[in-house]
């Protein structure tokens, strides 16, 4: 891309002033629409209307600049980082699979951390661009993680986290799964969501309400489709719907722990899911207005989305190599 000189940024002023599209406006310029786009999202200010005398202070003042992130200086991954933070990639996700055999051919050696990507969002350009509402939880400064309450209750025949094995904290097989409900905004209806540690698999069902006897019967559907080796433990927080482990305990030969009282965060790989989840299910959304197959959509995205633990492989990719065979749904 050549650099636009002040009469150009004063003929896109004038064109957008007069409403004229984006396309139109690069034919009459003959330059592609893409440089307009990229005039137009990295020197308008936040709110303003797009200024010719405010962008060439802008251009300018990054001319000058020594200190430049890569990426301001390279177009190619700018574009590229910013296109895959819209379909949901976390800037570790970008970052990994750059690095890796899958990186598109034209950025081939190119490489950027994703300490990088959070300093462009959040402290150079990317604040003006909006990158932030691409990110999951889409806050506009970085904030510390916390875990979740969950709810105190009478568990039956408890048996803490403390006592789990290493081989589960390791992750070192397949079969150990972590349990949690998600909750909506003055709705009875929830989701049960399990997750599995080693190949970082999601599934959800839809309870009614929150009741051990739901909850019971979403988790058994989660693992009824898996082979023995698939169902060797679960990990619970200490929420009243949770004192159904027992039955599933006992229905498929399974440990089954829980998280030390307030401590959500020692089952940090649901946490987690449930967090890049509500990029598509927000608290305040009906969720009784999503059909099954929505909601297994929504699943899969998951499922197809690449891990840094995964070696940038997707749960399924990598749940299907070990089954030598298609997962079941």
């Amino acid at each position: 891309m050549q650099i636009l000189t002040f009469y150009e940024r004063q003929r896109i002023e004038y064109y957008r002033r007069l409403h004229i599209g984006i396309r139109d406006i690069g034919r009459r310029m003959k330059r592609h629409h893409s440089d307009i786009v990229r005039e137009l999202r990295r020197n308008t200010v936040a709110g303003e209307r797009y200024n010719a005398v405010k962008a060439q202070t802008k251009a300018d003042r990054r001319a000058t600049r020594t200190n430049k992130r890569k990426l301001e200086t390279d177009e190619l991954l700018h574009d590229f980082v910013e296109s895959e933070l819209k379909k949901g990639w976390s800037p570790e996700l970008i970052a990994g699979r750059l690095r890796g055999d899958d990186a598109p051919p034209h950025l081939h050696g190119a490489t950027v951390s994703h300490e990088q990507i959070y300093e462009y969002i959040y402290d150079g350009p990317g604040r003006y661009e909006g990158w932030y509402h691409h990110l999951v939880r889409k806050h506009r400064h970085r904030h510390q993680k916390r875990g979740r309450k969950p709810h105190k209750a009478l568990i039956p025949e408890l048996v803490p986290i403390t006592l789990r094995p290493d081989i589960v904290e390791q992750r070192e097989r397949f079969g150990d799964w972590e349990s949690d409900q998600m909750q909506f905004y003055k709705q009875t209806e929830r989701l049960s969501v399990q997750y599995e540690r080693k190949g970082m698999l999601t599934r959800l069902h839809r309870v009614t309400n929150k009741t051990a006897a739901e909850n019971e019967r979403a988790i058994i559907k989660t693992l009824e489709p898996f082979p023995e080796e698939y169902q060797q433990s679960m990990t619970f927080d200490r929420g009243s719907e949770n004192t159904c482990h027992t039955k599933i305990r006992d229905a498929f030969r399974m440990d089954t722990f829980f998280c030390a009282a307030y401590a959500a965060w020692q089952k940090g790989g649901v946490e987690n899911t449930i967090g890049l989840l509500r990029r598509h299910l927000p608290k305040k959304m009906d969720i009784a207005t999503l059909t099954d197959d929505q909601l297994h959509t929504i699943q899969e995205r998951l499922n197809d989305r690449p891990r840094k633990k995964l070696n940038y492989k997707t749960p399924n990719e990598v749940l299907r190599a070990s089954l030598g065979g298609a997962l079941n749904s």
